[in-house]
């Protein structure tokens, strides 16, 4: 882990010449602040073009249809990741710190890694904290009740709760817990392209990566942890002790910031949906299913990129080896070809198969966490709280990968 940052940082590449056949441009920037605060008519227009489109202001194809996307993202062979997620291609540019060991590794490097954190990640291994999360969400909205019912559901409560379950069991000590937020943003940010948003987060991100660092040491973090457990995992051999940091942080770096903007999205759902929020409050068991389809409604994580291994077709389109391919998973999860009312928030769909955790062999290794964490937390609610209402207007905050809310005022109106 290096404790500052590099000029290489996801930077745009170079000019490359324009697609050859029948593939369509677009003269769109969807990185502009313009798309990220509101990408539903660009999502729009890229999957109406076609399933693939030439974006001429990166120089890479993009695609946005569900059935494309999912293609891409099971297809790891022909649409690979070590050469980066992100516009920054490795094999050309130094990463602006050591490539993550499951998001940016392919087989054979990805497996032992990827083996040891679905191992300690999974749902059967996860079950033992469950009735203690409960108990912490509860907490969390009888807080949130006692200050009146009016608050930030991003600061008050999408932010408190995993900040306050997640690090205990990672295994972190109680200082600096504060960092992880603003590291994630920061990572996320970097995997787009060198815009205002990057080289403004980057300018006090020097502290932050260097507290991440040192995180993932085995000597801070605490016996029995998710953190203590990949080190012993080095221990076994089943990875080399100079793996272990790195598996550790890629807990970090997406542990919280992904968590947070889904449970945030599904507060807004309810508060912009109350007869779904009602049936939420007549069915808890729905909890995990209204998680799942707010992050396949509002997806989160909306972008990621892969670079063709060889020449490849999408469609009946033809990508040339050693391109970027610019993936929506955003797009995908709104795709009426694949969703029906898929504009709609609605807890009568099974959202099962939406791309917002990724799909095949690098999709999300702890998303069983952030259900579990999402359950606890609308199981309190829905135990405790009437309504959930807004009380003023939602602001967005940019980033080029996620969809986040900077503000989200609401209230809760108690039960009884």
């Amino acid at each position: 882990m290096t404790s500052t940052t590099t000029d290489a940082t996801a930077s745009i590449p170079p000019p490359a010449p324009e697609p050859g056949g029948d593939v369509p441009v677009l003269d769109v920037d969807p990185f502009s602040p313009e798309v990220l605060l509101d990408p539903l008519p660009m999502q729009h227009e890229l999957r109406e073009t076609g399933p693939l489109a030439y974006l001429s202001r990166y120089g890479v194809y993009a695609m946005g249809r569900y059935a494309d996307v999912h293609a891409a993202l099971t297809n790891w062979q022909g649409f690979i990741s070590s050469a980066g997620v992100g516009v920054s291609d490795f094999r050309r540019e130094p990463p602006w710190r050591p490539p993550s060991l499951l998001l940016e590794a392919d087989p054979p490097h990805h497996d032992a890694p990827r083996a040891v954190l679905t191992s300690i990640l999974s749902a059967r291994a996860l079950r033992r904290l469950r009735d203690r999360w409960l108990e912490d969400a509860r907490e969390v909205v009888a807080a949130a009740l006692a200050r009146g019912g009016d608050l930030d559901g991003v600061a008050d409560l999408a932010e408190v709760f995993p900040l306050r379950v997640f690090p205990d069991a990672v295994g972190l000590g109680p200082d600096g817990r504060e960092h992880l937020i603003p590291y994630g943003s920061f990572a996320f940010n970097a995997f787009g392209p060198r815009n205002d948003l990057l080289t403004s987060a980057e300018r006090d991100i020097g502290p932050t990566i260097a507290w991440i660092g040192e995180q993932c040491r085995r000597e801070n973090l605490a016996p029995g942890g998710f953190g203590a457990q990949i080190w012993a995992a080095s221990d076994r051999g089943d990875i080399t002790p100079e793996q272990a940091p790195l598996v550790v942080r890629s807990l970090l770096t997406a542990g919280v910031d992904t968590t947070v903007n889904g449970l945030a999205a599904c507060l807004h759902a309810f508060a912009t949906h109350p007869d779904q929020y009602a049936r939420l409050r007549a069915e808890p068991a729905l909890a995990r299913v209204a998680f799942d389809e707010a992050v396949r409604w509002e997806s989160p994580v909306q972008t990621f990129f892969r670079t063709a291994e060889v020449d490849i077709d999408v469609s009946g389109f033809r990508v040339p080896a050693d391109r970027k391919i610019l993936m929506f998973l955003g797009s995908a999860n709104r795709d009426p070809r694949r969703w029906q009312a898929s504009d709609a928030f609605d807890l009568g769909r099974d959202p099962s198969g939406h791309v917002g955790f990724g799909m095949g062999l690098h999709q999300c290794a702890g998303q069983h966490v952030a259900r579990l964490e999402a359950e606890a937390l609308f199981t309190a609610l829905a135990e405790r709280v009437e309504r959930v209402e807004l009380v003023g207007e939602p602001t967005r905050k940019p980033n080029n990968t996620l969809r986040t809310w900077q503000q989200l005022p609401i209230r809760l109106v108690p039960t009884g």
